[in-house]
């Protein structure tokens, strides 16, 4: 059986082990992982290459398939919008979520590639992008209910201040979290298993395993883009409250 190491050197088809040091480059904000980079550039571009093929040319009686699959996706985010959120606020929500969604399931898929990698198996990715969306409830906040949005920080008492607090913070580090570690178990379990077994175990039915594997990683990808962008829809939707 090859090492975890070695098999990431022979996945390396792009070079980015050879950018920088083992491919993570200094700046003065922090070091940055090329592959990581490039990757995420690379999922907003098939985002974007998707998006415009489903929606050009849209027809009413006789819809395409790509125009039917965004066409589910974007009712069904729309429809648990609605259910926690007053229509009005929910709809100019509605192109960041579904941007959202169907940014994180591409990273998350994208990676079941060979030789490619999930942004989201990198922490800054998922945690920026849980900051983000932290951020985006404290504006939210503050827009739908002013000056009232700081009273949850001492109700009931101010006592609880510094539990409530902890309690906001570990909002983002949750999201960030949890979406990481599943996907970057899902890629390092992936890569074992294709050091596992030899060519001549794979002919024979060793690649049963992988493509199980395989099965369960797409699974999942789809699971936890769901659970970022529908636990993003329940945060937002508490402070834009109208009895908040």
């Amino acid at each position: 059986m090859r090492g975890l190491e070695e098999i990431h050197k022979d996945l390396d088809f792009w070079g980015f082990l050879h950018m920088g040091h083992h491919g993570v480059v200094p700046t003065p904000i922090g070091d940055v992982n090329i592959k990581t980079l490039v990757m995420t550039w690379g999922v907003m571009i098939l985002v974007a290459l998707f998006t415009v093929s489903a929606t050009r040319g849209m027809k009413v009686g006789k819809p395409g398939k790509l125009q039917l699959m965004v066409e589910e996706m974007f009712q069904f985010l729309r429809g648990l919008v609605y259910e926690n959120m007053d229509y009005r606020k929910g709809a100019g929500l509605m192109c960041l979520i579904f941007t959202l969604f169907i940014f994180l399931l591409f990273s998350n898929l994208i990676g079941l590639i060979p030789t490619m990698m999930s942004p989201t198996a990198d922490i800054n990715t998922t945690l920026g992008m849980s900051l983000t969306v932290f951020l985006l409830v404290q504006v939210l906040g503050f827009k739908y209910t002013g000056g009232k949005f700081l009273k949850h920080y001492i109700q009931p008492i101010p006592l609880f201040l510094p539990l409530v607090i902890v309690e906001e913070l570990s909002k983002p580090i949750t999201l960030a979290f949890r979406i990481y570690g599943n996907i970057y178990a899902g890629e390092v379990l992936i890569a074992v298993l294709l050091g596992m077994f030899s060519l001549t175990a794979t002919l024979l039915g060793g690649f049963v395993a992988s493509a199980i594997w395989l099965a369960f990683s797409i699974f999942v990808g789809f699971i936890q883009a769901f659970i970022f962008t529908m636990l993003s829809i329940v945060y937002i939707s508490l402070v834009v409250a109208e009895n908040h």
